[in-house]
């Protein structure tokens, strides 16, 4: 699953994206324990997804451009409640997908982060249609507004 991740988003060579490493993983345990998610079946994960709730204000910045994933992970604060939830990454087996899934794991994250963060607004940065799609999909289900920054190029189709 790591390496399907790391193909699709080429986090290696984009200084923009967020590579995780152990530390990163700890940060985003640290801010919540929901911000990791996924979905096993058999010898391991065939869903994996990853958001990060931040403060509106972190989140106004990322939309700009002014700072990157790993300044959005590091900026956030811990211990306070956060009003924003970036809808980081979502992965899935291509064997698995158009299943609902990813909007079924996502969904049940933002429940968990929900009663203890009082989440007003969902934000993307779309790799692909499905990503952009997925996104607006979980939005209305939980009746959220979503805001996008402006991917680097064109979208692919998912892989």
């Amino acid at each position: 699953m790591l390496q399907l991740v790391g193909e699709f988003f080429d986090t290696k060579n984009d200084p923009d994206q967020l590579d995780v490493t152990e530390e990163d993983r700890e940060r985003l345990l640290a801010i919540h324990p929901a911000t990791m998610s996924e979905y096993v079946e058999g010898d391991g994960p065939v869903v994996w997804l990853m958001g990060i709730p931040t403060t509106t204000a972190i989140m106004e910045q990322f939309l700009k451009g002014e700072i990157s994933e790993t300044q959005l992970l590091y900026n956030t604060p811990l211990g306070i409640k956060y009003e924003a939830l970036y809808l980081c990454s979502a992965s899935v087996l291509p064997e698995f997908r158009g299943k609902g899934l990813a909007k079924k794991i996502a969904l049940e994250a933002i429940s968990k982060m929900q009663k203890a963060h009082p989440i007003k607004a969902l934000f993307t940065w779309s790799f692909s249609n499905a990503g952009k799609a997925l996104g607006a999909s979980i939005a209305r289900e939980c009746n959220l507004p979503i805001f996008e920054r402006k991917p680097k190029a064109h979208l692919p189709e998912q892989k």
